[in-house]
This record gives C-alpha cells, sequence and structure tokens, in this order.
C-alpha cells in the first residue's frame, strides 16, 4: 500500500508519514501528478489558514489533478485538520474562501457555550455514526480521544456526511466522509493509540 501525501507547502507532513510508516504504509510526499496518480491513496495535510491554503493548491497547479483523481478516479482520499476543511466548498475564516467543492459543506466558526474556548485545543472524545463509521472500527463510541487543534468547523449540508461529533460546548464535527472521501478535523497522528487504529481502518478498508 503506497499512500502519497500532498506537498503543497502546508502540513505537518513528518508526523503523518512516521505514523502512516508505523502501521505498515509505504510513503512517498509528492506534488509530481504521475506519482499522486500511481499511489494507491491520498493524504491531503494542512495546517494554517483555509484561504492560504487554497491559494497554494491553486498555484501549485494541482488542484484539477487532485479534482480527476478525487471525484472522476475516485482514489481514497483522507483529509486531517485543515485537510477536512479544505473539502467543502467554502469557509469563512478571514473572509470567504472557495474550497476544492468535494463536499456540500461550509466552514464556519467554531461557537461554543462557556467554559468551553475558542481556539478548540486538547482531547476530546468523539461519537460515530453512519455508513462510514468504519473508520472507528475497534475504538469505543464516545470513549476514545483524539488530540484537536482549531478555531472552524464544517458543516455539512447532508447531515449522512458527518460521521463523527466531539461535544466542545455543544456539537462540533469530528469526522466526514462520503465514498472515498474521509476526512478527520482531530490529528491522528498526534492522537496515540486511538489515532493509529484510525490510520490502520483507513488503510486497510476496501473501498
Amino acid at each position: 500500500m503506497t499512500i502519497a501525501i500532498i506537498d503543497y507547502g502546508m502540513g505537518n507532513v513528518r508526523s503523518l508519514s512516521n505514523a502512516l510508516e508505523f502501521v505498515g504504509s509505504d510513503v512517498v510526499l509528492s506534488k509530481d501528478p504521475g506519482e499522486l496518480a500511481e499511489a494507491d491513496r491520498l493524504l491531503l495535510p494542512g495546517v494554517g489558514a483555509f484561504g492560504d491554503a487554497m491559494a497554494a493548491i491553486n498555484a501549485s497547479g494541482l488542484r484539477p489533478v487532485l479534482d480527476r483523481l478525487a471525484m472522476e478516479e475516485r482514489k481514497p482520499v483522507l483529509g486531517v485538520c485543515l485537510g477536512m476543511q479544505l473539502f467543502a466548498r467554502r469557509s469563512y475564516e478571514h473572509g470567504e474562501h472557495e474550497g476544492l467543492g468535494w463536499l456540500d459543506a461550509e466552514v464556519v466558526p467554531l461557537k461554543v457555550a462557556p467554559p468551553a474556548k475558542v481556539p478548540h485545543v486538547g482531547w476530546n472524545a468523539v461519537s460515530f455514526s453512519g455508513s462510514n463509521a468504519w473508520l472507528f472500527d475497534g475504538l469505543p463510541d464516545g470513549e476514545s480521544d483524539y488530540y484537536f487543534v482549531h478555531s472552524f468547523h464544517m458543516v455539512c449540508a447532508d447531515p449522512e456526511d458527518r460521521i463523527a461529533t466531539c461535544d466542545h460546548g455543544g456539537p462540533v464535527t469530528a469526522a466526514v466522509g462520503r465514498d472515498n472521501l474521509i476526512a478527520a478535523q482531530f490529528h491522528p497522528e498526534k492522537s496515540q493509540d486511538n489515532g493509529l487504529q484510525l490510520l490502520t481502518n483507513w488503510v486497510e478498508h476496501r473501498f
């Protein structure tokens, strides 16, 4: 299994690469269209601001390549943190920005009830359901913790696309999925055994 981490200049790629190699994958960091096409699966990372990330993707020339691989060829793609948010149609972080549009969703500011704070930083248990809950196979529903760092979250037009939530002063989208597209708002690579199990589930799943 070869996983290509999409190299567009934004993302914590070293820790993701290490985690994927730990669960038995061959990993390449690439912005070469040929290497991305040859990989069995793609991972879209992301750290920073939504608008900057989309500008970097567009400037790299990768946008049409990624659209073709994800939406036409249906290659499995995992989005992590900001990488998940980029799946959406748009974000309202520092203005309004167009996303990849792979999911019918918007990224909006977190609105939390005290004493919860924004940004949401730290460990939270997640609850999961739906047809893509296989991502959490072997993990206890509502009891397994994951590490979050974010101030915005995704709101899906179709509730079926939301496969996991956490409670941080109200419900927060923790993971989404539709067909070959799977994404997590939290950092599986920083979530110890629970995160490694989730990555294993994604690597081993038959799409």
